[in-house]
């Protein structure tokens, strides 16, 4: 893995990235230049070269938003196919609007070639690609210090082969004292020491799983010397962190935060975060107009009910606001007055309120709140003071999330279902600490894309 911008990328999935750039690109510009791209003759190499760019960069931005990036399984033709064709298609509906504004990308008749030979060289280069990261070269090995919880999660991310990032655990050292959460058989035998327990194996990594470091028999002094003889230590936090893009509460020090770098809140990460709410924000709300306009006609034909709904929600410092999003629930829908979470097929939506939850429509009105400065464009989705207290009481560190301002979407909406339950609440804290210790520009993007394909397939709404 490498960080971009203190956040966590797959080397593979980053070489894929610029491998399929490369193919996209010559796939367009081979194209023109030989004068198959444009049916009123040769362009200049300045508007090919041009073209040939924009087409590539929709074409790798429409593959992301429809998740091409997050590798979840294992790929074969028909798989890879499926997804690509899609993909393309939606690449080809947005060029086909940006033609107007750029003339050079009417292809002509050689679009049916650029879009094949970017299409073949695409899946060709996927196969090759995950064929490669499933090989035992690329696949990582690691041993986990301590037999206990932790290290029995650790042992289960890695079975489930989620990510481009494949690796192995070689087996756990026995730490005295701890409890044994472990199968017998991944117990590696006592005797040597941990430099030549990961050199007998080939291990490139050792990961310290052991929750009482206190402990007289943590090996702090092998650790050292794994580290000085070039073994890569880390902690099970930064593991997890690394790995799934969560700062798990389980693992978590304090040490951990206040040691551990992140939480940007300088003066250029403000300014670069506030343009691109705004950019956001306003491209989205002209886009979006006029499904606003038929949304707040369908909610007024279906119960003549009020269109808007406010409630007021926790900001950021816990400063609370009022919210704003179409109504999708009946006008009575607490009407004991106690807050309620939402559940699957919850009777208190209505008809139309089912289909914009499910696109999310539901949550547009929330940009004024955005242009209002109550909120930003990605970041923790904004709760009920009700659930926050109690969430406060029972969630450790739950208040770390009011750090910055609440968001429209955010990477615990992208990544993990709705949350409906204190269970729910902690799993999306994980990546919600994730997301404000790593923030940046760069992450928002990739949430901002990553929200184009849970609204496609309308994923964790209810």
């Amino acid at each position: 893995m490498i960080r971009i911008f203190s956040h966590y990328v797959s080397k593979t999935a980053f070489v894929l990235l610029l491998l399929e750039i490369l193919i996209l690109l010559f796939s367009a510009t081979f194209t023109s230049l030989i004068g198959l791209a444009d049916s009123r003759g040769m362009l200049r190499a300045g508007e090919v070269y041009l073209a040939s760019s924009i087409f590539a960069l929709v074409i790798v931005l429409s593959m992301s938003a429809l998740g091409m990036y997050q590798h979840r399984s294992r790929e074969d033709i028909r798989n890879t196919l499926l997804r690509i064709l899609p993909a393309f298609a939606l690449g080809f509906a947005v060029l086909s609007l940006l033609v107007r504004f750029v003339p050079s990308l009417h292809f002509g008749r050689g679009s049916v070639i650029i879009f094949g030979l970017g299409a073949i060289g695409v899946l060709l280069a996927r196969l090759v690609v995950f064929k490669s990261s499933q090989s035992a070269l690329m696949e990582g090995r690691l041993i986990l210090v301590g037999g206990g919880a932790l290290a029995r999660e650790c042992m289960d991310l890695a079975a489930s082969k989620i990510g481009f990032h494949q690796f192995t655990v070689v087996g756990c050292i026995n730490v005295p004292g701890e409890q044994c959460c472990v199968p017998a058989s991944s117990m590696l035998p006592a005797g040597l020491s941990l430099l030549a327990m990961a050199r007998r194996y080939d291990a490139h990594e050792i990961v310290v799983s052991v929750t009482d470091r206190r402990n007289g028999a943590f090996p702090a002094r092998q650790l050292l010397e794994c580290a000085l003889g070039g073994v890569r230590v880390i902690d099970a936090a930064t593991f997890f962190e690394r790995e799934t893009c969560q700062i798990r509460i389980d693992s978590l020090q304090p040490s951990y935060l206040i040691y551990g770098g992140g939480f940007d809140q300088s003066f250029f990460r403000a300014a670069s975060k506030r343009l691109f709410d705004l950019a956001a924000s306003a491209t989205i709300f002209v886009a979006s107009l006029p499904l606003m306009l038929l949304t707040m006609l369908c909610i007024r034909l279906e119960d003549g009910g009020p269109v808007f709904y406010e409630q007021e929600r926790v900001g950021r410092d816990g400063a609370p606001f009022s919210v704003l999003k179409f109504r999708s629930m009946r006008c009575d829908a607490e009407r004991d007055g106690t807050p309620t979470w939402a559940q699957a097929n919850d009777s208190r939506v209505t008809r139309v309120g089912h289909w914009i939850r499910k696109l999310r429509i539901d949550e547009l009105p929330q940009m004024l709140n955005v242009f209002r400065g109550e909120m930003s464009f990605v970041g923790p989705r904004p709760e009920r003071a009700f659930f926050v207290d109690q969430l406060n009481a029972q969630v450790p560190y739950y208040d770390i999330r009011h750090s910055i301002k609440p968001g429209i979407t955010g990477l615990a909406q992208v990544r993990y279902q709705y949350g409906a339950s204190v269970d729910d609440a902690v799993k999306k804290l994980q990546y919600d600490l994730y997301y404000v210790k790593n923030n940046s520009l760069f992450l928002d993007l990739l949430i901002l894309l990553e929200t184009v394909q849970v609204v496609l397939f309308g994923k964790g709404s209810r």
